[in-house]
């Protein structure tokens, strides 16, 4: 871990209680944080020179019945890479958005909403269909999710008649 990481964390438990931490490479750190701190952790690192939200994503921890938020913030002037990390009930996936501290935020938690069903109190964007158009079933990436499934119920199967013999061949 470098100099700048080893102060920077330091500094932030001094301010808040942090309840796991990781180095996954030598200009990154990631922490975790209860979820009731989360928008006070954003909102410090941010003063700090932190002013990039480089994505927001989400961890599917079925066992454990929760969903870990993960947000990748980035400081340009460092070049430190910081996860700030929660963990949220999976059976009832709410967070409040983030999108008062940063606001591309929106885009992000669209994403998350989509792919995995969070919701995000006070972003209204955060229902809007991102990628998925006209989606009918739940979340594609939680880990429930049969896809095999979803795809014999949506689509017709096909027979294929596999010739492999002149796979190999060049004309």
């Amino acid at each position: 871990m470098n100099k700048d990481i080893k102060n920077l964390v330091a500094d932030i438990k001094s301010r808040f209680e942090l309840v796991g931490e990781d180095y996954p490479k030598d200009d990154q750190a990631a922490l975790d944080f209860n979820s009731r701190d989360i928008h006070s952790v954003l909102a410090y690192v941010k003063s700090q020179g932190f002013r990039q939200l480089s994505i927001l994503s989400c961890v599917d921890w079925i066992k454990d019945n929760q969903f870990q938020l993960v947000y990748i913030v980035f400081n340009w002037e460092t070049g430190i890479r910081l996860q700030v990390r929660t963990r949220i009930d999976r059976s009832n996936p709410k967070f409040t958005t983030v999108t008062s501290i940063y606001p591309g935020a929106k885009y992000y938690e669209r994403d998350v909403h989509e792919f995995f069903g969070v919701e995000f109190e006070g972003n209204p964007d955060s229902y809007k269909q991102l990628f998925l158009e006209n989606w009918d079933d739940m979340p594609p990436l939680r880990k429930d999710f049969d896809s095999k499934a979803y795809s014999d119920r949506k689509y017709p199967v096909r027979e294929y008649a596999a010739d492999f013999s002149k796979a190999g061949d060049k004309k």
